[in-house]
């Protein structure tokens, strides 16, 4: 299992936000860090909380770091009309040096949509809306010139998508999400990763039979998916750490730790000495980073890549 981090960039300043990532690249334990999308506070706090906006910050963290690979758990596609969302992942995948992980998802948060003037749309809405943005997003990342799409939601006829992505055949696609008929049938047919939201372990188990089992409709190979799984950090490095052991026994690759303002570097060395001690030993040498792969695959397809 390799590890990461996860950030929500409410309830903190951009220095502290900017000092823990600063501290994260230089621990080789985290592959990856993300961000959360949001336009307003989430987890119950107060509505008038100040909350950076997501691809704004992961843009500035990019030039911030050297080594973390950095995402968005996750991005609800109706934000941003897809093409444009194809635009600024390509534009920080380029300012990142090919380290960009585009993590989408369907939407959820009927509160600030409602406030933005954001249609949601009903549960099937949502759903094929996110299908079609999928298409369009590895479409407009891939080598391929120019994308002409026609579909319910989204209408593109010759668009363009320059500079392309550093990574090839775009930066990979992480779904996150747990809906069984439609959200994992997705993942199925466009993504590199999936992403199991906070959640019980039962309940991660049963999304992951449901997507294999989607795989094998499509042709798929599943283990060309990379797993992921979100737990919190309970302020226990321990107790976190077994956390993560349980869901690699059940086939998660990535346990990405979701971290608590006040954020601080200081939180970062005792969790990954617990995350890669082994048997009461103390770790000697840090994994390596992950390999960007460049293995080229259908876009729109079924992926036949590693996974990533």
């Amino acid at each position: 299992m390799r590890f990461a981090f996860k950030t929500s960039p409410q309830s903190t300043s951009w220095p502290d936000l900017l000092a823990l990532w600063r501290a994260a690249d230089a621990i080789e334990v985290f592959e990856s860090g993300w961000l959360s999308d949001h336009f307003h506070a989430t987890h119950g706090a107060d509505p008038a909380t100040p909350r950076l906006e997501c691809w704004t910050a992961l843009a500035a963290l990019a030039q911030a770091t050297s080594r973390l690979r950095l995402g968005t758990l996750v991005t609800g596609v109706h934000y941003r009309h897809p093409a444009v969302l194809a635009n600024m992942a390509a534009t920080v995948d380029v300012l990142s040096g090919g380290r960009l992980e585009l993590g989408v998802g369907a939407g959820w948060n009927a509160e600030e949509s409602d406030a933005y003037g954001i249609r949601l749309g009903t549960p099937g809405e949502r759903s094929d809306r996110f299908e079609e943005a999928c298409r369009v997003l590895t479409a407009l990342l891939s080598p391929q010139p120019t994308t002409t799409f026609e579909g319910a939601h989204y209408r593109l006829t010759d668009a363009r998508c320059e500079p392309k992505p550093l990574q090839r055949p775009h930066p990979p696609l992480c779904v996150g999400g747990n809906g069984e008929k439609r959200t994992l049938r997705t993942a199925a047919r466009y993504a590199q990763h999936w992403n199991y939201d906070l959640g019980p372990i039962e309940g991660f188990r049963r999304a992951r039979d449901v997507l294999h089992a989607h795989c094998a409709d499509i042709g798929r190979d599943p283990a060309t998916i990379r797993l992921s799984c979100q737990l919190r950090h309970t302020g226990d490095p321990a107790e976190t750490a077994a956390t993560a052991r349980a869901f690699a026994e059940e086939g998660a690759d990535l346990a990405i730790v979701y971290l608590t303002p006040p954020y601080t570097p200081a939180v970062l060395e005792p969790l990954a000495e617990a995350l890669t001690r082994r048997e009461g030993t103390r770790r000697s040498s840090p994994p390596a980073g992950p390999a960007v792969r460049t293995r080229p695959h259908t876009p729109g397809g079924p992926s036949c890549c590693p996974p990533w």
